[in-house]
């Protein structure tokens, strides 16, 4: 009997269309999500605190400690090492609660592309980081990487910036 794929039939990992980075927890501040859609009210109310669990030129996951409302838009500013105060509307695409927290998957509708191609570069040099981990080279860390500011592997190397 023949087994035959389908084009459709793709694994998780397939299916994504950009990278992911992971974020190291205590690495990062936690961000503010602010809930509305464009032009509401509900936008100048206070946000909640989230924690990002990882990021990708297209999306990111969330830790959040409240149930997100039923919003066509989230409006919120990014900032981690290497990236700052990055300006970000997005949609839910899931919620999974676990206890008093809930895991939130966010697709983003508006990023700059200079923020998605930085975020795919940083993405990139992790994915290059880990295989040099896996291959055991004797120089893992690299001067170039764009990932370095949010690593947190045994091997990494300070690099100290020029004078």
């Amino acid at each position: 009997m023949s087994h035959t794929t389908h084009k459709h039939e793709k694994t998780g990992a397939e299916r994504r269309q950009h990278a992911r980075l992971p974020v190291v927890e205590g690495m990062i501040e936690p961000i503010t999500v602010q809930f509305g859609s464009e032009g509401s009210a509900a936008q100048s109310a206070a946000g909640q605190p989230a924690i990002l669990t990882n990021l990708s030129a297209g999306g990111m996951s969330l830790l959040m400690f409240l149930e997100p409302p039923h919003a066509k838009r989230l409006d919120m500013v990014l900032s981690i090492p290497g990236l700052d105060r990055v300006a970000i509307a997005g949609r839910v695409v899931r919620v999974h609660q676990r206890g008093p927290t809930y895991n939130v998957g966010i697709s983003f509708m508006q990023i700059s592309k200079k923020h998605q191609d930085q975020i795919s570069k940083m993405a990139e040099d992790h994915g290059d980081c880990e295989t040099r981990v896996g291959l055991k080279l004797p120089e893992v860390c690299v001067k170039t990487c764009t990932f370095h500011a949010l690593c947190a592997k045994p091997q990494k190397m300070p690099f100290w910036p020029k004078r």
